[in-house]
């Protein structure tokens, strides 16, 4: 009895399905025509009072609380995070909040900065009299420069007028995502200007793909006797044995003073494949000036360099003699990729 086909059906697209992808790229160029405009106002008037926030946050003796309502609140959080852990203390307090004990959490040397697309939340306005009081220096962010928070602060950095993405120019969207660049500018601004390294941030981030990424090729290697390794004028069938043993895919070749003088890799073998060749020796061989790394090189400049130059390991040496081989797997073993 003949089997029967499967049947394979083609379900028609929808017409909301069908407008979904001009409705998102609607969006999507909305909101970059929002970027664009914060971009050109950078470069105007608003560039002014961006260096003075840059710097009024640097020089500060405390910490930057961030604070906000509604969409500007959820920008705010994320704002403080990407502070904190690029280099700037920062955390974030809800205006809201902040009239019901939370004002207790900023200090005078404490830096604020407030912001409010509208600049008029009757909320921010205990949080105001409070940062009045004590002398508290506040940076505003807001569209609005004639608003209530933007004529309080000390800094207004006063984001240019945009539609948002929303058809009925109501949901915060492209507003939201130009708070959002515009504090992401501020913390890397910040960042540069202070010379925070790869090791800083490996600091702050010790867990997940980040901190896997910012650990070094000396705590992913392996040492002494794994490290596969043979001298000069070793015979292949000798350095095969090494290379089987140690499962690395390849045998570091050494000269008379322990420094490395090539490798011979499966490649090696491919390219090389003749009658005699496990009587010659690995000089014959081998690839000449192999591709090292430092043990203070980053675990994810190593899976760059492993990508880029289509391998799988490479040897670590300190003046120029072998002292550790790090293998792709080891770094997938540390979730580095």
């Amino acid at each position: 009895m003949a089997l029967s086909k499967p049947r394979t059906t083609k379900s028609a697209m929808t017409a909301p399905a069908l407008a979904a992808i001009p409705s998102a790229l609607r969006t999507l160029e909305s909101e970059a025509d929002g970027v664009t405009a914060l971009a050109a106002a950078l470069r105007g008037e608003l560039g002014a009072a961006f260096v003075a926030a840059v710097e009024m946050v640097q020089s500060g003796k405390g910490r930057l609380i961030i604070t906000g309502l509604g969409k500007s609140g959820h920008i705010g959080r994320k704002i403080a995070a990407t502070f904190a852990s690029t280099g700037t203390p920062a955390f974030f307090v809800h205006a809201s909040e902040a009239s019901h004990g939370d004002l207790g959490m900023i200090t005078a040397d404490d830096i604020i900065l407030a912001m409010s697309w509208s600049g008029e939340q009757p909320e921010m306005k205990n949080l105001i009299s409070y940062a009045k009081r004590f002398k508290i220096a506040l940076i505003a962010m807001t569209s609005d420069p004639g608003s209530t928070l933007a004529q309080a602060a000390d800094i207004a950095l006063t984001l240019p007028k945009a539609r948002e993405a929303c058809p009925h120019n109501l949901a915060p969207t492209t507003s939201s995502l130009m708070m959002l660049a515009l504090g992401d500018a501020i913390a890397i601004a910040l960042l540069e200007s202070r010379g925070f390294t790869s090791t800083d941030f490996s600091v702050l981030h010790p867990g997940g793909k980040l901190g896997a990424m910012l650990k070094y090729a000396r705590d992913l290697m392996h040492t002494g006797d794994a490290v596969p390794l043979k001298p000069l004028g070793t015979k292949m069938s000798d350095a095969l044995v090494e290379m089987s043993a140690k499962g690395f895919g390849c045998v570091g070749i050494v000269d008379g003073s322990g420094a490395i003088a090539g490798i011979v890799t499966d490649g090696d073998l491919r390219r090389h494949m003749r009658p005699d060749l496990m009587t010659a020796t690995v000089d014959e061989v081998m690839t000449k000036r192999p591709k090292t790394i430092s043990p203070n090189l980053l675990a994810g400049e190593t899976l760059e360099l492993l990508n880029s130059s289509k391998i799988t390991a490479l040897l670590v040496t300190e003046g120029k003699k072998p002292v550790g081989i790090v293998h792709l797997h080891d770094l997938l073993r540390a979730g580095v990729a």
